[in-house]
């Protein structure tokens, strides 16, 4: 149990919470913030509270965001044809720093994975089909990670889209084989993207 006596020691507790975050990394953290100009511990504060009403999902694409639709929706610059379906909203953000694709994204939150409970009707699929439904999309690329969970999901997807003659594509093996989206270099995602390949 916390010491509530002791603001460090609370602030170390709950900063191991984070994933990743041990013990020496949560009592870093704490004593860099003490050390750090004044206002920083609360402007970092203040920032992580607005993550809860702050942050909602876009209508349209189901990424995380403070305004809906999100930006790249509300982008006209953007390529309404191809749509690159991602499992996590960090994966946007790795795709966005490649700087590669100008297209519009769908995130899942998530893959599918029995073992874990995570079936279908647990990912943000429905609202995929749904924005399919018109004229709008000629490509649908699957950018989810190249690991089991993955692959099952892209396949599951490629099915359900076939029947609408729309083109269904895999990102290339630029990326390793087991390697998450959001941990992968720009470089990396940027050839995986030149070289996608065709699934149906």
């Amino acid at each position: 149990m916390a010491d509530t006596a002791d603001p460090i020691r609370q602030a170390i507790q709950q900063l191991r919470r984070l994933p990743g975050i041990g013990e020496k990394s949560a009592a870093r953290l704490v004593y860099w913030l003490l050390r750090a100009p004044d206002g920083t511990a609360t402007d970092i504060a203040t920032a992580l509270q607005g993550l809860g009403a702050g942050v909602q999902e876009c209508s349209s694409c189901c990424d995380l965001t403070g305004a809906d639709p999100c930006r790249v929706c509300a982008n006209q610059q953007r390529d309404t044809t191809t749509v690159l379906v991602v499992e996590h909203p960090q994966d946007v953000i790795a795709f966005e720093r490649s700087g590669e694709f100008r297209g519009r994204y769908h995130v899942l939150h998530g893959a599918i994975s029995p073992l874990d409970g995570i079936t279908p009707d647990k990912l943000r699929v429905r609202q995929l089909l749904e924005r399919l439904r018109g004229d709008t999309v000629k490509e649908v690329i699957l950018a989810t990670d190249p690991d089991a969970e993955g692959d099952t999901t892209a396949l599951y997807l490629a099915r359900l889209i076939d029947p609408l003659g729309i083109k269904v594509t895999r990102l290339a093996h630029g990326i390793s084989v087991g390697t998450e989206i959001e941990y992968a270099d720009a470089l990396s995602l940027a050839r995986a993207l030149q070289n996608r390949v065709a699934l149906r």
